[in-house]
C-alpha cells in the first residue's frame, strides 16, 4: 500500500509533468499550425455563443480559486485577517458558481457537438477521449467542494494544498495527499490523466492566448502610392482625408 501512494502521489505528478512538456514542445515542432479549436462556428452560432462564453469564464474563475486555495499558505490568509470561515464560505459560493458554470457551458458545447452533424463531424478521436475526462473532472471538483458543507469538513489547505506545493520542493508530502478523503483522491487523479492529455487534444490553444494583444501598440494606418512627403496626416492616423467639394 505504501507504494502505491507513493507511486501516486509521489511519481505520477511528475511523470505527468514531463509528458505535458515533452508533449506540447513535440507538438509545436511538428504540428504547430495544429494549435487550434478548429472553429465550428460557421456551422452553429447560437448554442456556442452561450456554451462557450459560460465554459471559459467559469474555467478561468476555477483555475484562479484552484491557484489562490493550492499556492497560498493558510498561515498567510490569517496574516491578512482573513477569517477561516470568511474564507472557506467565498470559495464555497464563488467556487460552486464558478464550477456550475463551466459544467453547465460544457454541456451546452458537448450537447451541440452531438446535435449538429457537420460538428459532430468533426469530432476527433482525442475530443472523444478527452470530452468525458473533463467532465468528470468537473464533477469530482464539484463533489468536493459540496463536502465543505458537511460539519467539521476536510480542510484541503492543510492536506492537499501541502502536498501541492511540496511537489515545488522535490520533496513530496505523500502522507498528506494520501489521508484526503477520496474526493479530493479522484479529483486529483483525474487532472492529471486530463494534463497527461492535453498536449494531445484541442485543449493544446490554451497556451497560444493572445495575451500580447492586452499590451500591443496601436496600429498605424498609412495609404499606399504617397510620397513621403507628401503625406495627410489624418490620412497616418487612419481617418480618411475629406472629399474636396464639387
Amino acid at each position: 500500500m505504501n507504494h502505491l501512494r507513493i507511486a501516486l502521489w509521489g511519481v505520477l505528478p511528475y511523470l505527468v509533468l514531463a509528458v505535458l512538456i515533452t508533449g506540447t514542445a513535440w507538438r509545436y515542432r511538428y504540428d504547430r499550425f495544429g494549435f487550434t479549436t478548429r472553429s465550428s462556428q460557421l456551422h452553429e452560432h447560437r448554442l456556442l455563443s452561450i456554451g462557450g462564453p459560460l465554459f471559459h469564464y467559469g474555467l478561468l474563475f476555477v483555475v484562479a480559486g484552484h491557484g489562490v486555495g493550492l499556492l497560498i499558505p493558510e498561515s498567510l490568509t490569517e496574516r491578512a485577517h482573513v477569517q477561516e470561515w470568511m474564507y472557506h464560505v467565498n470559495a464555497l459560493v464563488v467556487g460552486g458558481t464558478a464550477g456550475l458554470a463551466t459544467l453547465a457551458g460544457l454541456g451546452i458545447l458537448v450537447h451541440r457537438r452531438l446535435r449538429v452533424p457537420a460538428v459532430r463531424a468533426g469530432t476527433s478521436r482525442s475530443d472523444r477521449l478527452v470530452l468525458p475526462v473533463l467532465v468528470c473532472v468537473i464533477l469530482a471538483g464539484l463533489t468536493a467542494t459540496a463536502t465543505t458543507l458537511q460539519p467539521h469538513s476536510y480542510d484541503y489547505r492543510l492536506g492537499v494544498s501541502v502536498w501541492f506545493r511540496s511537489l515545488f520542493a522535490l520533496d513530496p508530502d505523500v502522507s498528506a495527499m494520501a489521508g484526503a478523503p477520496l474526493a479530493y483522491q479522484v479529483h486529483a487523479l483525474l487532472g492529471m490523466a486530463l494534463f497527461a492529455l492535453w498536449p494531445f487534444s484541442r485543449l493544446v490553444h490554451a497556451f497560444t492566448a493572445p495575451l500580447g494583444y492586452l499590451a500591443r501598440p496601436y496600429v498605424v494606418y498609412r495609404s499606399r502610392g504617397v510620397p513621403a512627403g507628401r503625406r495627410n496626416p489624418a490620412t497616418d492616423q487612419g481617418v480618411p482625408p475629406s472629399l474636396p467639394h464639387q
